[in-house]
């Protein structure tokens, strides 16, 4: 019973000291093309307290709400403007280093700007003045190049040519032209207002995302990654195929916590990618199935990525609305995922790990069950009703209490003494209920205190502090993307040009849905060529979002088709960064791994349009078979349709089932799952139809191969 309450000494040691910035590998944080290390010597611990320090202002900010959103969001950039200059400072010499950091000093003095004149702002608005448009000339010329030096050019020359669009747009043909804007309006809307660089997208990263990823990053660091890694080797790792299941089921579990695709695949690809190759599986294979399972888990829920909080900010719906519909969806993708590595292991007789050498799942959540307590009260928040930021909140309350209560109660040694304490942290942690976030921020004040007189204390308290500053060097390539797209969304509003596509794409869809989807769908993955996830997301739902919804298709469902084509981006060739990302882990070419995710991925590909036609799929109202049988029936009738879809879609892929498929069956297979996904008349009952007699015929077919197995 002692192993219940047991609390081993599971927080790994921190892997980037404090006064050794650069020890081990170059930090990979999704979308970042900059080193993320911290750095060497005192700049190197410069830039750290920094980041702790953003940390530290956004959970102030989050917890009591002291300042006005326009001030949290300006200086939320001013502080991603000086991380990220800080850090491309510290990897130059020289005269370029001071330059880099003087760029990144005048960049947070830029964002107090709204907190020092907010209400001299608020007495002129719509009548700014020279130095209103001088400081936001400034501040849009360093979101820019902050943007270029994490990420690339691709994101910033597009958002430049939509900026000079709203400058000169007027002097194109119709129907692209629009009426003069000055230079000044094109400023005020850029800087001054809510629809530019502080706009919602900015609202989301600086409330809702930040405290997202600083809740992954202190489960992180707490084990989170390990228990994860067990639990999935411990269920599934001695079956068939078993070091590909691992991949499949440890990056769903980590899409739980991080929503982040590429951070994905270079934390949970770490250990599983060398593993296939280890069991037999091809580098490539290993490669994209690690990359596809990864990018899954921005849409697994119940923390998904940045993009569901964008999403949920833009339709104004309730976040929890965006992950129930996720739910399906999800469970598909990573059901595709699964069966291809189960088939491929059959084609190629590869077996799993030796049972014992396989951790025990139930004792992997016996010694790390506290660590799923933040997680489930999070989920809990979002579920009945209260808003991402305090559900965020008091999330990231409950995780340090137990990061930080852990070294304490190790050193309780009556059972019964060590119980009380964890009932009194709890009773701490529920007061949130009736005193708000007040009670659980004094018992966090209250253990800090402690830790600094106990054994071990000081090594939490520097791991805390390592928590602080990863979380906030992984929201920098989200927040600084979400400020820059603004941009974009400044002019789209400004314009009016987004109506232009969407006419377009209304008007085609007068005379074909489906040929409206095809386009808004190569529009996302040509975009995610050169963008991430989230300004493709925030610009092709802009765009897309209202003209699909004006064609009857549901709210949710048309903003979701436009989110998992832009996920399905990272792994499309030619550009495809979740598979370049896997490539030097595997030792393949990122081409091959990308050719080969998007065969895995084929869930991802298709779910999107049956959702369109079978909103039920989603847990939306408007499903035409739901008027006839309910709304559950046709959810069950939809799912049970889709599941068997992709394993025969999966068998054409691989060529095997429950043994290898001839050439006439391969093609059986794949035209009776694209019957299933087409709503037409009578496609179903032929596709069931096929898909019967197949599997009859194939399983008499291989009876004598598997006796013999056997």
């Amino acid at each position: 019973m002692t192993s219940s309450l047991h609390t081993p000494d599971t927080i790994p040691p921190v892997s980037h000291d404090i006064n050794a910035p650069n020890h081990g590998a170059a930090v990979v944080v999704d979308d970042a093309l900059l080193d993320l290390t911290w750095g060497p010597g005192a700049w190197g611990r410069a830039v750290f307290w920094i980041a702790v320090a953003f940390s530290a202002f956004q959970i102030i900010t989050a917890a009591w709400s002291p300042l006005a959103s326009q001030i949290v969001r300006s200086v939320h950039v001013g502080f991603l403007l000086l991380v990220v200059f800080a850090i491309a400072a510290n990897h130059k010499s020289g005269t370029e280093r001071l330059a880099l950091w003087g760029l990144g000093i005048l960049s947070f003095v830029v964002g107090l700007y709204h907190w020092v004149f907010y209400a001299d702002l608020i007495v002129r608005a719509g009548d700014p003045s020279t130095m209103d448009v001088v400081v936001g000339v400034l501040a849009v010329a360093l979101v820019f190049e902050g943007s270029r030096r994490l990420m690339g050019a691709s994101l910033p020359i597009i958002c430049g040519v939509f900026i000079l669009y709203g400058l000169f747009g007027q002097y194109l043909p119709p129907p692209l032209d629009h009426r003069s804007f000055d230079f000044v309006q094109v400023v005020d809307q850029m800087f001054l207002g809510t629809e530019g660089i502080y706009g919602t997208p900015t609202y989301v990263s600086s409330s809702f995302i930040f405290l997202f990823i600083l809740f992954g990053a202190f489960l992180e660091r707490a084990g989170m990654i390990q228990l994860f890694n067990d639990f999935a080797m411990g269920t599934v790792g001695h079956t068939r195929g078993g070091p590909a299941k691992v991949s499949v089921i440890s990056s769903a579990l980590m899409g739980t916590i991080n929503g982040s695709g590429v951070a994905n695949v270079v934390t949970t690809g770490a250990f599983t990618i060398p593993l296939m190759k280890k069991f037999g599986y091809r580098p490539a294979f290993a490669g994209a199935v690690e990359a596809t399972a990864s990018m899954g888990g921005q849409i697994m829920p119940p923390v998904m990525g940045a993009v569901a909080f964008i999403m949920a900010e833009t339709i104004d719906v309730p976040y929890a609305d965006i992950a129930t519909a996720a739910v399906i969806p999800a469970f598909l993708y990573f059901f595709t995922v699964f069966a291809m590595v189960h088939l491929e292991a059959g084609k190629y007789g590869l077996l799993g790990l030796p049972k014992a050498e396989c951790p025990d799942a139930l004792k992997a959540l016996v010694t790390r069950w506290y660590l799923l307590l933040p997680l489930a009260a999070l989920v809990w928040l979002l579920f009945s009703g209260y808003t991402p930021l305090f559900a965020g909140t008091v999330g990231l309350a409950l995780t340090a209490l137990i990061v930080l209560g852990t070294p304490i109660a190790r050193l309780i040694g009556p059972y019964g003494l060590r119980v009380a304490f964890w009932i009194a942290l709890g009773l701490a942690a529920a007061s949130f209920l009736e005193y708000g976030i007040n009670g659980v921020a004094f018992a966090v004040l209250a253990l800090v205190v402690l830790l600094f007189f106990i054994k071990g204390g000081r090594e939490t308290l520097r791991i805390s502090l390592e928590s602080m500053a990863d979380g906030a060097r992984n929201a920098l390539p989200v927040g600084i993307a979400c400020a820059l797209v603004g941009t974009m969304i400044g002019i789209f509003t400004l314009t009016g040009v987004a109506t232009t596509f969407a006419t377009f794409v209304v008007e085609v869809g007068k005379s074909s849905l489906f040929l409206s989807l095809i386009l808004t769908m190569i529009a996302c993955l040509i975009l995610g060529m050169g963008l991430p996830t989230i300004p493709n997301y925030i610009i092709t739902a802009s765009i897309a979002g209202p003209a699909l919804l004006e064609l009857g298709v549901p709210l949710i469902v048309s903003h979701m088709f436009v989110f998992y084509f832009g996920i399905m981006a990272d792994l499309t060739p030619p550009v495809a960064l979740a598979a370049f990302a896997a490539a030097p882990i595997a030792g393949a070419s990122g081409q091959t791994i990308g050719w080969i995710a998007t065969r895995i991925a084929l869930a991802g590909y298709v779910v999107p349009f049956m959702a369109v036609y079978a909103p039920a799929l989603m847990l939306q109202d408007g499903d035409p078979m739901a008027a006839a049988i309910g709304f559950w029936p046709a959810v069950v009738y939809v799912f049970v349709k889709a599941v068997i879809a992709i394993v025969l879609w999966a068998g054409a892929a691989t060529g095997y089932l429950l043994g290898p498929l001839n050439v006439l069956e391969r093609l059986i297979a794949f035209g009776a799952a694209a019957l299933l996904i087409l709503s037409l008349r009578l496609t179903d009952e032929v596709g069931f139809l096929a898909a019967a007699l197949l599997l009859g015929w194939h399983y008499w077919r291989t009876r004598a191969a598997r006796a013999a197995a056997a």
